[in-house]
């Protein structure tokens, strides 16, 4: 089995729809971003124009996330996910550095909250952010709570605009699978070695 996410920036319209979609899913702390999708301008007035990049932890075969990592916290799993054990996680945030997608993220024991005016958490924000241990580092698990229970991450479940798709590479049947071989899509910085699961079709 071999999991991989294909992102269509052709059909991407920087709604933030999948990063809605991941809070809610995910309940990330504030300034925690697992999904999200940058809008650049392109050109000189009057041919300007914008493009959108989808961003997402690319669960890269050669991931030096797990290469670094002191205590084998950050492991590749047989689906082909990069996934982090919290409770081996001592905080180092080598994983940070040594990842250059920026898809890592630190959750600090600040107790984050939405309600800035009250400095309190929420309740739903005090039940849900222990799913995010403090001074350990987390990222996106390809939504591994809800594939458990078969169905697609929630990035994917929610794109108004269809861009985003979510299979088994090793299926030949699977929708990811077609799209590979009619598209041959692209991974982001190829450059750096570390074969990602995460490919753009441009």
């Amino acid at each position: 089995m071999r999991y991989a996410m294909i992102l269509d920036r052709r059909r991407c319209y920087a709604c933030q729809g999948c990063t809605v979609a991941c809070k809610v899913a995910n309940a990330t702390p504030p300034g925690t971003f697992w999904t999200k999708t940058l809008s650049v301008e392109k050109g000189k007035f009057p041919n300007a124009h914008m493009e959108y990049m989808p961003l997402i932890c690319n669960h890269c075969d050669n991931a030096p996330c797990v290469h670094v990592c002191p205590t084998k916290a950050s492991k590749k799993l047989a689906d082909g996910t990069v996934q982090v054990t919290a409770s081996e996680c001592i905080g180092c945030q080598m994983c940070m550095e040594a990842c250059p997608y920026g898809a890592r993220y630190f959750n600090s024991d600040d107790k984050p909250t939405y309600w800035s005016e009250t400095g309190k958490q929420s309740e739903y924000e005090a039940a849900r952010m222990k799913e995010h241990v403090t001074n350990t580092v987390d990222k996106c698990t390809f939504c591994a709570p809800r594939r458990e229970k078969g169905l697609t991450p929630a990035c994917v479940a929610t794109c108004p605009g269809v861009a985003r798709f979510f299979g088994d590479l090793d299926d030949p049947e699977s929708e990811v699978s077609k799209l590979f071989k009619k598209y041959n899509p692209k991974p982001y910085k190829p450059e750096k070695g570390t074969r990602p699961r995460v490919f753009y079709i441009e």
